[in-house]
């Protein structure tokens, strides 16, 4: 290790440990590591710039942060939880079905846990906790939990950046993330099942069918986003950024428009919050290209390729390791951080063990959205703490069960390769 990189790692461990946001701590270091390497500190940013103009598919990010939060405004969240009760919420344990169910939907529409965590979040809660029907805990883990298919779900701003750093297809990402979703979402429905019976949830009284016609008409303007979005990017129409920016036109007109549901000045607080968030993904991604820049110049990746396969390892064995240190480092570090900083030392390892990049990718953002429900830092237990005031206690005294399901399903997309792949392989993927 060399002087430099050692200077490097203490400034970024003991900025991030004084609390010091990732983005900034990464971006700090790299300006250390510049200076004591004699290097021109303005590479620094030749080297964002750089790695922002090549990277045309890092757009659909804002984008998609926008869609998501005017789909997150007046009344479609209400139209479409209605609609998801529906359906499902004649079933036992009927609205911790309609919670996993509304996620799957949403997910369709956000590419983001914490959106979908905050919006419809606070509402299916609610519903939940009404007249005793569910602990206050068990509404707030569930929520929690199907917040994490946000991601996997195509749109997914993970698998956007996953792309950028791996330089594998968007599309294929995006085909491979819906079949791991549904799996998600199915493991979390069994176990609702398993504990509504167990715990004696209360059984909600079922729509009649007669009215499924009227509460499906209402929603339906909503729930063509995700089909108008996926018609785009397999249809051939447009690419995953321009079908961004379309997904945003269209939330726009049906929330404005259709629904009524935003006012001029919503619109505007929309537009702030969405720059916010936009922007704090853009300095942790100014900091990775920074940072990949140093990775590659001290030799690393290399380094740990060498390593590995003088080890022989077999491919399976190192994905079982690197899937338990990205869940270790899920603890404490959000998904973003996870995806750019530490995913890009295991891409030259994954082709030189000829691991589909792509299979690997839904691996690691799954793992990612586990990470956030992981005790005791994972950011979605905060999030909901703070939308519902439910004790972080309570939360992660029934998270564990949820936790253990998603774990079984990642282990069976590890050892299935080709239930991930199929379907990216019907829309032209050659891998």
């Amino acid at each position: 290790m060399s002087f430099e990189l050692l200077l490097f790692l203490i400034a970024l461990f003991s900025l991030a440990g004084i609390g010091t946001p990732i983005g900034y701590s990464i971006l700090v270091a790299s300006l250390v590591y510049l200076g004591v390497a004699g290097a021109d500190l303005a590479l620094a940013g030749e080297k964002i710039f750089s790695g922002l103009y090549k990277s045309f598919v890092l757009l659909a990010v804002p984008l998609f942060i926008v869609a998501a939060n005017i789909m997150n405004a007046g009344s479609i969240s209400d139209r479409l939880l209605n609609f998801c009760v529906a359906m499902v919420g004649r079933f036992k344990g009927g609205l911790g079905h309609v919670n996993v169910v509304a996620s799957l939907i949403f997910s369709g529409m956000s590419g983001s846990a914490v959106a979908d965590a905050a919006g419809i979040g606070k509402i299916i809660i609610d519903m939940m906790r009404k007249d005793g029907r569910f602990p206050a805990g068990y509404a707030a883990a569930i929520t929690a939990a199907s917040a994490t298919i946000g991601p996997i779900i195509p749109p997914s701003i993970p698998m956007v950046l996953y792309a950028l750093v791996s330089d594998t297809s968007i599309t294929a990402l995006f085909a491979a993330g819906i079949v791991p979703g549904l799996m998600m979402g199915m493991a979390l429905m069994i176990m609702n099942t398993y504990m509504a019976k167990k715990r004696g949830f209360k059984d909600e009284d079922p729509v009649p069918l007669a009215q499924l016609p009227s509460v499906t008409k209402k929603a339906f303007p909503a729930l063509m986003m995700p089909v108008i979005l996926l018609y785009g990017i397999y249809g051939g129409v447009a690419t995953p950024t321009e079908a961004a920016a379309i997904a945003a036109f269209y939330a726009l007109l049906v929330a404005a428009f259709l629904y009524r549901a935003l006012s001029l000045k919503s619109l505007y607080e929309i537009f702030v919050e969405s720059s916010r968030s936009a922007a704090s993904v853009g300095l942790v991604i100014g900091g990775a290209f920074i940072l990949n820049y140093i990775v590659i110049t001290e030799g690393i990746p290399d380094l740990i390729a060498d390593s590995l396969v003088g080890l022989d390892i077999s491919p399976i064995l190192f994905l079982i390791a690197v899937n338990i240190l990205i869940l270790c480092l899920g603890c404490i570090l959000d998904g973003t951080t996870i995806i750019l900083v530490i995913v890009p030392l295991f891409i030259p390892v994954c082709k030189a063990l000829g691991i589909d990049l792509v299979h690997f990718g839904v691996l690691v953002v799954v793992n990612s959205m586990i990470g956030l429900i992981t005790p005791p830092y994972g950011i979605l237990l905060f999030v909901i703490n703070a939308v519902t005031g439910i004790s972080l206690k309570e939360i992660i005294n029934e998270i564990w069960a949820f936790l253990f399901m998603l774990i079984i399903a990642l282990i069976i997309m590890m050892f299935s390769p080709n239930l991930i792949l199929w379907l990216p392989r019907l829309v032209g993927y050659q891998g």
